[in-house]
């Protein structure tokens, strides 16, 4: 279930907002969003996956948080780097930081 959305990490892109199946989110005048409905999150991950900046946390159980229980600081924004998405990149990019390839050239090919 969503618990945690990191102001001082999120760009304000909403791109949770977007990806989010059941509408958890709310957009707000700051930019951060806001976890509106937390009991309408299906643990599907969406939104942490696709937040640019790991900015999410979604915890793996389906119920929320008891009350004082603390997420270790090593489990917020680690899944888009374990999910293998975005190795190297900034905040505002659009690409992973790599060798650059010249314009029109074909990406490289995966070896088997």
């Amino acid at each position: 279930m969503i618990e945690v959305v990191l102001a001082e990490a999120c760009i304000g892109c909403d791109k949770c907002v977007d990806a989010c199946p059941t509408n958890v989110f709310d957009r707000t005048e700051s930019g951060v969003p806001a976890i509106a409905r937390q009991s309408d999150c299906q643990t599907c991950f969406m939104c942490e996956a696709y937040c640019p900046v790991d900015a999410l946390y979604v915890d793996p159980r389906s119920t929320p948080l008891p009350d004082g229980q603390h997420i270790a600081d090593e489990h917020i924004g680690r899944y888009r780097e374990r999910l293998g998405w975005g190795k190297g990149r900034i905040a505002g990019s659009l690409t992973a930081i790599g060798p650059a390839l010249p314009h029109g050239a074909p990406p490289p090919r995966l070896r088997p």
